[in-house]
């Protein structure tokens, strides 16, 4: 009989957050995957547990997953832990599990502490929608990835929740400042942790504060999406550019019939489909 893969939601800072489960878990697995030995034996130690360790890392993700789906075939049972959070959650989690589905390993989740959803639910802000954009890519690493994903984010309307390490920070609230333009934000520091704080603030304030004091500790930004009555002026706005004629061609080039085209250009413009028919005439 295989194995079953175990996702094992460990403390982002405080230790106490650990579940009985997960604990239990952890001791009885014949094994645990871990994004870092050297840190993740400490959380071992402290909780004398003493199951084997094997690194999963970014860099060996894709070959050491193929390795412990082998591993879990013969039967092994096997919890993956991240240096902190829930495995899967912006870490190299997710090709082990798709890799598991692919091979018929049943895989459970055991919930736990994560940074983004414990930042979320303190930051003041809405939390009946939101979006997880995790760290954004590397300025250094790929420019235009990076400005793709801020343009998408210029329209967004749900709360959006970014990471940071504290010695990006600044150039990270001035990229989201000049393509967001000013918005309520909380910054959330050190979560879980002594010195845990949630600045309720806007990127302007936020950015004027970190020039003067420099930031320190993991963040969570969590950000106010665009008001839907905002969203819909501009968007009113940029079909009122065009002529009517060309508007509706915008829908029928990409194959959408007349009558339905005629319908999200009503839609579009806030107007009747009637009104429409009269101003092509």
């Amino acid at each position: 009989m295989a194995g079953i893969l175990y996702l094992c939601a460990t403390p982002i800072g405080n230790l106490e957050d650990i579940t009985f489960r997960v604990l239990r878990t952890l001791k009885e697995v014949d094994l645990i995957a871990a994004e870092d030995t050297r840190h993740s034996i400490k959380l071992l130690n402290h909780f004398d547990i003493k199951t084997p360790m094997t690194s999963y890392h970014e860099y060996n993700k894709v070959d050491k997953a193929r390795y412990l789906v082998s591993r879990l075939e013969e039967g092994v049972n096997i919890a993956l832990i991240t240096d902190a959070g829930t495995p899967g959650i912006s870490d190299p989690g997710e090709e082990l599990v798709r890799q598991c589905y692919e091979a018929g390993i049943q895989v459970t989740s055991l919930p736990g502490p994560a940074a983004c959803i414990t930042a979320l639910t303190m930051s003041g802000l809405s939390t009946r929608r939101f979006c997880f954009e995790a760290f954004l890519p590397s300025e250094k690493g790929d420019k235009k990835e990076r400005a793709r994903i801020l343009e998408e984010l210029r329209q967004e309307t749900r709360t959006i929740i970014v990471y940071e390490a504290p010695h990006h920070l600044v150039k990270t609230l001035e990229d989201l400042y000049e393509v967001l333009g000013d918005r309520n934000i909380t910054i959330c520091r050190e979560l879980t942790k002594k010195y845990e704080t949630a600045s309720r603030t806007t990127f302007l304030e936020a950015l004027e504060h970190c020039r003067e004091e420099e930031p320190k500790g993991e963040c969570v930004i969590v950000i106010e999406g665009k008001p839907l009555e905002k969203l819909r002026r501009e968007q009113i706005s940029r079909w009122e550019e065009m002529e009517i004629g060309e508007h509706l061609a915008y829908y029928t080039d990409q194959g959408m019939d007349k009558k339905e085209a005629m319908k999200a250009v009503a839609k579009d413009r806030g107007i009747t489909k009637r009104d429409v028919y009269q101003k092509l005439l």
